[in-house]
């Protein structure tokens, strides 16, 4: 059914792993009548977890999305992953929506990844509703929820209290000053406010009303001048200060009990901007565009999902104008015209046809699109228009795959390559030094849960290897040394001889090569061959088959033969030269510190501290905040590919952290032997 612009709401729904997300969205989807039956996260039966990995680990992997209808609304809600490892993507994501519903846990409350999540939302400079879920767990705390929202910097209205009488039995309306109990069904009846709730309810009331008159001078001066406000004055104010961001209402429910989600789907249709309210679209170049139905088309791809069915699915957002099936576009990143097929509405995995026009705000899905994927924008060709992108984060860690059977590389490098096209913050690549396929991404579990799904998907058994660690070598000290090729077995002979200098530099120097050749000794055509000898040499290591890094050479001497020179001969002199000199200087072995930011709640610190001891870390500072700590330490990486299990168990799931390269430094003994003992057995 088509429905008006001005009510239709296009709103993400964010959070952590385990505050009931996808839970809540089923309870909408329940509620509005979209689904028959409430399923459940432990029967693995939820709308929007559908994939067999998710299904088998009891959560989300990937972005989802659905669609209903609430009192002649259309609704579209993207439900996004909340484990760290599959949120890469989430500041593209929230470019294809207009608002948010971000879900607390009523027992955990604000947990140190939430505020990562805020900042990402604030970023992008959404409305926003909050509702704290699972009030009906036994440790479940209204207030100590509400009050973890303070170090998120938002004025927090509390729009509803909990009724707890034996079980979550209802709820207080703040604004209406009236109760409702829960039926034996989503729907609600009026009821007494308990007499043990009436002070609460009254505190409360008077600060909700304070906060929406601040969201407004006119409002303001009215409630000081007659010390109230309207219902409607309320309504509009309240609508005014979600709609720029200064207000954050914070609504209530337990999903898993089908409770509270017509007073959320109601809030959504009231609280939440349409397409049509929002601000103007920004581009690549500056350039803005209205998200109006009266502009020239334009779409954006959320998302790229796979389907058993049809192949390559492309999530859509439609930015401006009016979008029907079978219309030509242009790919701006390509510059190629797209011929998009028959429209989807999706909910879940199910596909319904879509045979209205869409405008702004709608999230459709179109087949099999030749070269388009995720972030790009399609825009009328005579209208251009590129909506500016975030940057992704950088993969965390990688893993080399392989497959069971030899000869199969080039299937899993296949395989592995078709996973990227739906999944941006993955990266693929090759190790010039091993020749193992790298797999990159956001976690352990990223790579673990994107390895099973091209197993399942393209029948390959793979190989997950322990990730690479890019040791380096260096050189200490000075030396001069002759490197001498010659070689004669009949005809023409090659002959190389050259003279070096070569002296390890301070760390992060890198190479460098000086031609001090004077009188012709080495004609000027074969110095670049040398250089490129030592190159190559130093490329192949001395110790462990790690490159050398940080060391200069310079060319001082050396002779040729007019017949028997060549190129060849003096790139072998220099490799040569390259090995005496190593031979003769002190090589050692330099690993990899990273700098590892973590972030846990402050009873943890102890423990998480001691652990990065054990690791041989070195904390460099740490800074608490409400309750929640974040430590920077430097930690040499072969010590940390495989933190975050470790990390999940001492912090109970509430830690998270980010990992990025910073500096070599020369490996401790033990260390060297260990890596040197490897690669000598696997040359042997």
């Amino acid at each position: 059914m088509q429905v008006p612009l001005d009510m239709q709401r296009t709103f993400a729904v964010v959070g952590t792993g385990g505050c009931g997300k996808t839970s809540l969205v089923e309870m909408l989807l329940f509620d509005s009548g979209a689904i028959s039956r409430l399923g459940a996260i432990e029967a693995g039966t939820t709308t929007m977890d559908y994939e067999p990995e998710e299904i088998r680990r009891r959560g989300s992997i990937q972005p989802a999305v659905a669609t209903w209808l609430w009192k002649k609304e259309r609704h579209f809600a993207l439900d996004i992953p909340g484990d760290g490892n599959f949120t890469g993507d989430l500041d593209l994501l929230l470019k294809g929506v207009d608002g948010v519903i971000f879900v607390i846990d009523a027992v955990d409350g604000v947990r140190p990844l939430t505020k990562k999540f805020w900042h990402s939302v604030q970023e992008a400079k959404l409305p926003s509703l909050i509702v704290i879920n699972k009030m009906d767990r036994d440790r479940a705390d209204f207030h100590q929820a509400f009050d973890s929202l303070a170090p998120l910097g938002i004025k927090t209205v509390a729009m509803q209290l909990p009724i707890v009488e034996g079980g979550f039995t209802g709820y207080v309306d703040i604004l209406q000053h009236k109760a409702y109990a829960f039926g034996s069904d989503a729907k609600v009846s009026e009821s007494q406010i308990p007499a043990s709730l009436e002070d609460d309810v009254a505190l409360l009331h008077d600060v909700t009303i304070e906060n929406i008159a601040e969201s407004s001078e006119e409002l303001m001066e009215k409630y000081l001048d007659e010390g109230s406000l309207s219902e409607d004055e309320l309504n509009v104010g309240l609508r005014q200060g979600v709609a720029n961001g200064e207000l954050t209402p914070v609504l209530i429910s337990s999903a898993l009990e089908n409770k509270g989600g017509v007073a959320i789907l109601d809030a959504i249709a009231n609280l939440l901007p349409s397409p049509i309210q929002r601000p103007d679209f920004v581009g690549t170049d500056g350039q803005t565009r209205k998200s109006s139905p009266d502009e020239p088309l334009s779409c954006f791809v959320v998302k790229t999902l796979t389907d058993p069915f049809s192949g390559q699915l492309s999530l859509l957002r439609v930015l401006s104008g009016s979008l029907t099936g079978d219309t030509t576009l242009k790919n701006m990143r390509t510059g190629e015209t797209e011929r998009l097929g028959s429209l989807l509405y999706l909910k879940g995995k199910e596909q319904i046809a879509c045979k209205e026009e869409v405008g702004p705000g709608a999230l459709v899905a179109v087949a099999k699109l030749k070269n388009t994927k995720t972030g790009d924008t399609l825009c009328d060709e005579k209208a251009p228009f590129a909506l500016a992108v975030p940057d992704l984060p950088p993969q965390l860690i990688t893993y080399a795959l392989a497959p069971k059977e030899k000869g199969e590389e080039d299937k899993v490098y296949s395989a592995m390559q078709r996973l990227l096209d739906e999944d941006v913050t993955l990266k693929l690549g090759r190790d010039e030094e091993s020749a193992d396929i790298l797999l990159s991404g956001m976690g352990q579990l990223h790579i673990e849960m994107a390895v099973e799904k091209a197993k399942r998907r393209y029948k390959i058994d793979i190989v997950l290897k322990t990730p690479k660690v890019p040791y380096r070598e260096t050189v200490r000290g000075k030396c001069q040394v002759q490197g001498r090729h010659k070689k004669q077995s009949g005809g023409r002979g090659q002959f190389g001889d050259c003279w070096i200098e070569l002296e390890g530099m301070p760390r992060g120097s890198g190479y460098s090569f000086e031609d001090a050749i004077v009188g012709g000794a080495i004609p000027k055509q074969y110095i670049p061959a040398i250089d490129k000898g030592i190159q190559e040499a130093a490329a192949r290591g001395f110790l462990a088959g790690c490159p050398v890094v940080d060391f200069r050479v310079k060319l001082y001497d050396g002779s040729y033969h007019t017949v028997d020179s060549s190129e060849m001969a003096f790139k072998v002199a220099g490799s040569i030269a390259f090995k005496k000199a190593l031979e003769s200087l002190k090589v050692v072995l330099l690993e990899p510190i990273v700098l590892l930011t973590v972030s846990i709640p402050d009873e943890c610190m102890g423990d998480v501290i001691g652990d990065l001891s054990s690791r041989r870390g070195k904390v460099l500072g740490s800074d608490s905040r409400s309750g929640v700590t974040e430590i920077k330490a430097h930690v040499p990486m072969s010590e940390v590919l495989r933190y975050a299990p470790d990390l999940r168990s001492i912090t109970g799931g509430q830690g998270f952290f980010t990992m990025e390269f910073d500096h070599y430094e020369e490996a401790p003994q033990p260390v060297a032997d260990a890596v040197i003992k490897a690669h000598a057995e696997k040359t042997e």
